[in-house]
């Protein structure tokens, strides 16, 4: 499985954005999806995940009320929506995936650089 994020930028606070990662390969293993992100000096933090149906949803507090994650598994993408901005999200932002049966994420995209001028 390959994860490719796309969809950062440089955006003022109280902006928007949405971030989108494409899945290819043995797509079929992937249970959960997820977002992470790391800031400059920081380790990388969780900040969404989605289940397989799309029925549950898990958010950081720090995002909880701004940020929706979602997915289209007949295009096997999963969208992160983040409105409200704050410069404190600036961090790049990976999308994960787990496979059935599996407790941590075993796919990792490349990052994609979102940053929050204020």
């Amino acid at each position: 499985v390959q994860l490719q994020a796309f969809g950062g930028g440089l955006v003022q606070a109280g902006g928007f954005l949405r971030l989108s990662c494409v899945a290819s390969g043995r797509t079929h293993n992937l249970s959960i999806m997820g977002w992470f992100r790391q800031a400059p000096g920081k380790e990388r933090e969780f900040v969404t995940a989605i289940t397989q149906t799309g029925g549950s949803t898990y958010y950081a507090d720090s995002v909880k009320g701004r940020f929706t994650i979602s997915r289209d598994n007949a295009k096997n993408t999963v969208y992160l929506q983040m409105n409200s901005l704050k410069p404190e999200d600036t961090a790049v932002y990976f999308c994960a995936g787990r496979s059935f049966g599996v407790s941590v994420y075993d796919y990792w995209g490349q990052g994609t650089q979102v940053t929050v001028s204020s």
